[in-house]
């Protein structure tokens, strides 16, 4: 059983940066392939960004790649997302999730999910 617990969000301006971390309980961490998504109003949740277990390989949507950086601390049980250069378009709830499986973009592969963080991009 793995509980996450993501923080950071907020309201900035486009062009602007924000930084996500998503901490994790229990000592299996790092034997979880993580995930951001999120989802905006009215919308499906969409993948964002993953990163494998040990943080050597990452993929991310084609929507924010370049802009958006996904990282982990196996040592602090911590995921990040660095998003910058955003733009109202990312506007959205923004969730972590732990998985089993390399490679998934989609939601039923990944076990467990965080209640959540809000971010707002004005124009």
């Amino acid at each position: 059983q793995v509980q996450l617990v993501e923080s950071g969000g907020g309201l900035v301006q486009a062009g602007g940066s924000l930084r996500l971390s998503c901490a994790a309980s229990g000592p299996t961490f790092s034997s979880y392939v993580m995930g951001w998504f999120r989802q905006a109003p009215g919308k499906e949740r969409e993948f964002v960004a993953a990163i494998n277990w040990s943080g050597g390989t990452t993929l991310y949507a084609d929507s924010v790649k370049g802009r958006f950086a996904i990282s982990r601390d196996n040592a602090k049980n911590t995921v990040y997302l660095e998003m910058n250069s955003l733009k109202p378009d990312d506007t959205a709830v923004y969730y972590c999730a732990a998985g089993r499986y390399w490679g998934h973009t989609t939601t039923p592969q990944y076990d467990y999910w965080g209640q959540g963080t809000q971010v707002t991009v004005s124009s």
